[in-house]
């Protein structure tokens, strides 16, 4: 029987708190690196000692290289981000935590810029870079939303685009919309709060008011999108499952000039009453293949909510099918 011969590398960092931050802060992450990378790791201050085989050892390494890169850049290394760089050091993964660092989308001065956490939003930033329609879709908690208004505010920073629409169906309000109580904004406020939310999570309330009060940022329920064209904007349709086959023609046909349109649901959770199909779910058939159009499929891999929320999904899809 052939012994397998073990090494040893020391790894120093600027402080004992950096070097804690590139693993977040949380021990049971380098018990994750032991386990999945067979190595030993012993920290004490600015450094940690890692003990293995010559193979493990180098990825072990490659681990720490792409979290230091990462944190330099700017990014706040979270429990998923060292797990990530954990699995891509071990070969199932092929983008590192350093490149999802590159993409810094804008929002207010003295906030942190937003940035892909997985490798299906980095893929969806780049979508929504180099194309004119972009359908984002999956469960709740993956950033569809989030991301689509990050890079619809930075469009708009840039002047790419001169104004920001975003709507949503309140399929729940029906035919009832109009004896609710309140004007307009009070009306369909329920249904739109996501899209605020994003907002004020995004600019400081001063710019987020002005934007809305001037027009710069629209916020409206879908059925007042009908006769419009919307030229040099950037639109986002949230909850689109929840559209009609008529809404979501109507919607993507109302495009002008020098727009972009961004398109989030889950075909999954679609309130439309029974008999109705949703309009989503014939886009993303009718649709496949054209051109400057693209599709970005989310899976629980790529919640960035609570992590017992990717379980639940698990849990509910195995459940299903």
């Amino acid at each position: 029987m052939t012994e397998v011969e073990t090494a040893e590398i020391k790894l120093e960092f600027d402080t004992p708190r950096f070097l804690h931050e590139l693993f977040a802060n949380d021990l049971k992450n380098l018990g994750y690196l032991e386990t999945v990378l067979g190595v030993k790791a012993v920290t004490r201050d600015g450094w940690i000692t890692l003990s293995g085989e010559e193979t493990s050892l180098k990825r072990a390494r490659a681990v720490f290289s792409d979290l230091e890169s990462a944190l330099r850049n700017g990014r706040q290394i979270e429990s998923r981000d060292f797990r990530h760089a954990v699995e891509v050091a071990a070969g199932s993964g092929a983008v590192g935590v350093t490149e999802l660092s590159g993409v810094k989308l804008v929002g207010s001065r003295g906030r942190r810029p937003v940035v892909p956490r997985t490798p299906a939003q980095l893929e969806y930033v780049r979508a929504m870079e180099s194309h004119d329609v972009v359908f984002g879709l999956g469960p709740a908690g993956t950033g569809k939303t989030y991301l689509a208004m990050a890079m619809a505010l930075t469009q708009l920073k840039r002047r790419m685009v001169q104004r920001i629409i975003l709507t949503r169906p309140a399929v729940e309000a029906g035919e009832a919309l109009g004896f609710l109580p309140g004007d307009l904004q009070e009306k369909v406020a329920p249904y739109l709060r996501p899209l605020y939310d994003a907002i004020h999570d995004m600019l400081d309330p001063e710019e987020a008011q002005r934007y809305m009060e001037d027009g710069t940022i629209e916020i409206a329920p879908l059925a007042f999108m009908r006769g419009r064209t919307l030229s040099r904007s950037f639109v986002i349709l949230d909850e689109a499952q929840n559209t009609t086959r008529e809404q979501m023609f109507m919607t993507l046909t109302r495009l002008g000039e020098e727009s972009r349109m961004v398109i989030t649901g889950d075909s999954s959770q679609v309130d439309l009453k029974p008999g109705v199909r949703s309009g989503l779910a014939e886009a993303e058939h009718a649709l496949q293949g054209v051109e400057s159009i693209a599709f970005q499929r989310f899976g629980s891999e790529d919640i960035v909510r609570h992590p017992v929320v990717a379980r639940i999904v698990e849990a509910y899809e195995r459940y299903r099918q």
